[in-house]
């Protein structure tokens, strides 16, 4: 989730280039980089596989290729790169990403990690450690309609409580990604929810309706899930627990329960951060502003893999990538024999799918696969809600598991860990797809009251706006 309300226009997302294979070469490219070193220094036994070649660098030949690629001139392709680079998303993204790092940095100088874990494993059961992340992610990201507002908050302490228990840093991580997508894809603040709504003509709460029905039994197996995975007991605390070092934590999830926009959130528990260092410590000034860099400079490599991200989706998008995408995935379910809505829903999610894999951000993804989805839904007579929910659905799956989206390496780097080792273990996302495809094969979990009819192609974003 990029955490804008203000996302790349539908507008701008309607645009229908002509379809090219060639334009999604430069995603091939990094991927082919990023993963095959990866699995290379697996074979040869290299400590830390994958992070040998940073994405970040990874990244730079496919830009390379993405400008050289296409009939504009290599100048015009280099606008179109600056300007998804410049999105207002993936700035907001950024400065998020620089705002957490540096919360978490002043948190764990003051003491504020781990006075924090040792006051929850005080009263916790070690069997509800697990479940307990999860369901306080959900309910946070539920309510402020935020996962990397979420993350921020919640990760650090996850990371602490990783450091007490015998339980890795990757499933306890994981467990808080999962519960901050769940609000991602569910919360009717959400800029998910509200692209997808826009896009698809129908109101956000006949969206939620639709949606509840799907993600509900998937947070519950996951709940259920993480219940049973809980191994060993917490270490025993010291004692020692200094309540108001805890604050910072307290104010951050008041904060974002009560919809406070994310920005203003995390500077306000940085502001309270150092101040409760600086009363209830030996914390001063100084150290106080060279941990704020510090954390910033933590997140500079996530930052800039971002905005290059968001630079080449944008050429991805502009030179025909989705739009051959787009005749891929209808090709594919004409192929397979899927009929009615069947055949309609599965291309609606794939679309969802492979455009999130594509940009690396699933409101732009909604937006730029919304007028394909929308035309599926009328030719297979898709209820509009329906046609939402999917479309935030599959592309939140995806956002979760992506090893370079924005949700796994802000985690990933607050737990100072490979990226692609949290894949795994956000079992929320995985069992959500599982529960969709269930969803869609057998044509359950439809919800109800859902009977609004799928928004014509012709529908504007204007009008479908007006609906919600």
């Amino acid at each position: 989730m990029s955490d804008s309300k203000a996302a790349t226009s539908p507008a701008a997302a309607s645009t229908n280039p002509t379809p090219s294979f060639l334009a999604l070469t430069p995603l091939f490219l990094f991927l082919a980089l990023f993963f095959g070193v990866g699995l290379i220094n697996t074979i040869n036994g290299v400590d830390r596989p994958f992070s040998q070649l940073e994405p970040v660098v990874a990244v730079l030949p496919a830009l390379v290729l993405s400008v050289l690629l296409g009939a504009a001139s290599v100048k015009e392709n280099m606008r179109t790169l600056l300007r998804g680079i410049g999105d207002e998303t993936i700035i907001t993204m950024s400065i998020i990403f620089l705002l957490a790092g540096a919360f978490a940095t002043v948190m764990e100088a003051i003491g504020g990690v781990e006075a924090t874990v040792n006051l929850g494993l005080s009263f916790l059961p070690s069997a509800f450690i697990l479940p307990g992340l999860f369901v306080t992610s959900a309910f946070i990201s539920l309510s402020m309609g935020t996962s990397m507002g979420t993350l921020a908050a919640v990760a650090p302490i996850a990371v602490g409580v990783s450091g007490s228990t015998e339980l890795s840093a990757a499933v306890t991580l994981g467990a808080v990604v999962g519960g901050a997508m769940f609000g991602d894809n569910l919360s009717i603040i959400s800029d998910t929810t509200i692209a997808a709504t826009r896009t698809q003509g129908c109101s956000m709460t006949d969206k939620f309706r639709a949606n509840l029905w799907i993600a509900v039994p998937a947070a519950v197996l996951t709940t259920a899930l993480l219940f049973f995975m809980h191994t060993g007991t917490p270490e025993a605390t010291d004692g020692s627990i200094n309540v108001m070092l805890v604050l910072p934590y307290l104010l951050v999830l008041g904060l974002a329960v009560a919809g406070m926009d994310v920005l203003v959130v995390l500077g306000a528990g940085i502001v309270l951060a150092g101040a409760t260092g600086i009363a209830a410590t030996d914390y001063s000034l100084t150290p106080f502003a060279a941990d704020i860099y510090a954390g910033f400079e933590s997140m500079f490599g996530i930052m800039i893999l971002a905005m290059f991200i968001g630079g080449m989706g944008e050429l991805i998008r502009k030179q025909g990538g989705l739009a051959w995408l787009a005749q891929a995935i209808q090709r594919a379910t004409s192929a397979l024999r899927l009929k009615g809505r069947r055949a309609g829903e599965a291309g609606i999610g794939a679309m969802a799918a492979f455009s999130d894999v594509l940009i690396a951000n699933n409101t732009v993804a909604i937006l730029l696969s919304g007028t394909v989805a929308r035309d599926l839904a009328q030719r297979y007579d898709i209820d509009a809600p329906r046609s939402a929910s999917l479309l935030d659905i599959f592309a939140c799956v995806m956002q979760g598991v992506l090893p370079y989206g924005g949700q796994i390496l802000l985690a990933a780097s607050l737990a100072e860990m490979a990226p692609t080792a949290l894949v795994g273990a956000i079992h929320y996302c995985w069992i959500l797809l599982a529960v969709a495809i269930v969803s869609i094969t057998f044509q359950v979990a439809r919800g109800p009251g859902v009977t609004t009819g799928a928004a014509s192609v012709g529908t504007s974003a204007a009008d479908a706006a007006a609906t919600s």
